[in-house]
């Protein structure tokens, strides 16, 4: 496939889901299929080959998050049905005040970011947000652009996330000096990113009608009795306490028992399971519901969530079809072969595979791949550096081939047209500031 096909097939295929979406208001499920189907064809693959792509896609995508879709929103429904994200929301209020909620936001954000995966945490914690909003009576926006925002930097260049340590084994970078830089980078780039940017967009993104997701988090019933803040805090934290438990035991140890403990307590959909039972014992039974109140709140609660996992599912589906069409690989193989200077090329190669793949774990670790074999004449320039150029373009763009771009849409209850300002315009902004601070450290 020749560069200018692959930049006017991948172009057309973009325009042809937004105008599709946003103009003539077709199912979105049907617009990602039927486009990516036309894509595979376009790239000469026969239409049962199409499909078996997308098909591949879409299952990649629901393996990885379907479940964890499902279990997070079971979670954080009884979080909110036992009261406690009242108590933290109303915790959190009477410390920062609600005109500080976007910086509190912020810096939970970038405390949960830390160890835990993007998605995970967004999960996690928009009930929270939602009510947090809710209890200080501002947008929803307020309470979840600045968490995102955090999330997404976090996930980007700070370890021990997998795709950083990915890349900074690649480029045999120092983990503590990356860990430092991250942190330098991170904090200034929440900043202006999260609140201020949140000051911003609050201003022209237009009014926002309340999602199915963030109403089923708000009806919750009103209780005699709230948890206490030490118990709430505890069953909010508990996934992040298993999955980062896990994790050390597996550093910890190579093989034996607690290798394996390490394995299951840090695989998410586990820890999840652990931390709804506990949930359970400890906000729920204590604070008067019942055993059939708690399983009617896990039903019903999914019923919100299918259509954004099968959006999800074709989402990936998308980008895969972008993948198998040879439109990634032209790309990539376009930007290096371009003489640019190595930062720029790390970053460029980045957001090329982030466009092509949608994923930001896979455009960290390609591009790490790809750049590897040339570190040996890039004189001068620090690996340190080059971990965090990379970072930054794997997030670029939020395009529409990322699931997580349908996955908040849904769960936002946004419009196109507020969905790309909102995530794609964020992501874009995050990356552009890491960017430029790597830049600045690299002349200093």
């Amino acid at each position: 496939m020749s560069l200018t096909y692959a930049l006017i097939t991948g172009i057309v295929a973009i325009g042809l889901i937004i105008v599709l979406i946003a103009r003539f208001n077709i199912n979105s499920l049907l617009v990602l299929f039927g486009v990516a189907i036309a894509l595979l064809l376009a790239a000469g693959d026969t239409p049962a080959q199409a499909v078996a792509s997308f098909q591949h896609g879409a299952g990649n995508a629901l393996g990885s998050i379907g479940f964890l879709l499902a279990f997070g929103t079971m979670f954080g429904k009884l979080i909110a049905q036992s009261g406690a994200a009242d108590t933290v929301a109303l915790s959190v209020m009477a410390r920062c005040g609600a005109r500080n909620l976007h910086w509190a936001m912020a810096g939970i954000g970038m405390i949960v970011g830390l160890p835990i995966f993007f998605d995970v945490g967004f999960i996690l914690l928009a009930p929270l947000a939602f009510i947090a909003a809710q209890e200080s009576r501002k947008p929803v926006l307020f309470a979840i652009l600045p968490l995102m925002a955090s999330l997404s930097i976090a996930h980007a260049v700070m370890p021990p996330h997998p795709a950083i340590m990915q890349a900074i084994g690649i480029y045999h970078a120092n983990l503590l000096e990356n860990i430092a830089l991250g942190l330098l980078i991170m904090v200034p780039t929440a900043i202006i990113s999260g609140p201020l940017f949140t000051q911003f967009i609050m201003r022209h993104i237009g009014p926002i009608d309340t999602s199915p997701m963030e109403a089923e988090f708000l009806s919750r019933t009103a209780l005699s009795i709230r948890p206490s803040l030490g118990r709430s805090l505890l069953c909010i934290l508990l996934p992040f306490l298993l999955i980062g438990c896990g994790q050390m035991l597996t550093n910890l140890s190579t093989q034996g028992w607690l290798h394996m403990l390490g394995q299951f307590l840090g695989e998410t959909n586990v820890s999840l399971i652990i931390s709804l039972m506990v949930t359970v014992l400890l906000l729920c039974l204590p604070n008067g519901m019942t055993t059939r109140q708690v399983a009617h709140a896990l039903h019903t609660c999914l019923a919100p969530t299918g259509f954004v996992i099968l959006l999800v599912g074709a989402g990936g589906g998308f980008g895969q079809a972008v993948i198998d069409s040879g439109i990634s690989r032209t790309l990539t193989t376009a930007a290096l072969s371009a003489h640019v200077p190595p930062l720029l090329l790390a970053y460029l190669s980045a957001v090329i595979v982030r466009l092509a793949t949608g994923s930001a774990t896979v455009a960290t670790g390609t591009a790490a791949n790809l750049l590897a074999p040339a570190m040996a004449e890039m004189h001068g320039v620090s690996p340190e550096l080059l971990v965090l150029a990379t970072g930054a373009g794997s997030i670029a763009f939020g395009p529409v081939n990322d699931p997580v771009f349908w996955q908040l849409k849904e769960y936002l209850g946004l419009s196109l047209s507020q969905t790309f300002i909102v995530w794609s315009g964020t992501e874009t902004l995050i990356s552009v500031i890491i960017l430029l601070f790597t830049l600045g450290l690299s002349i200093l």
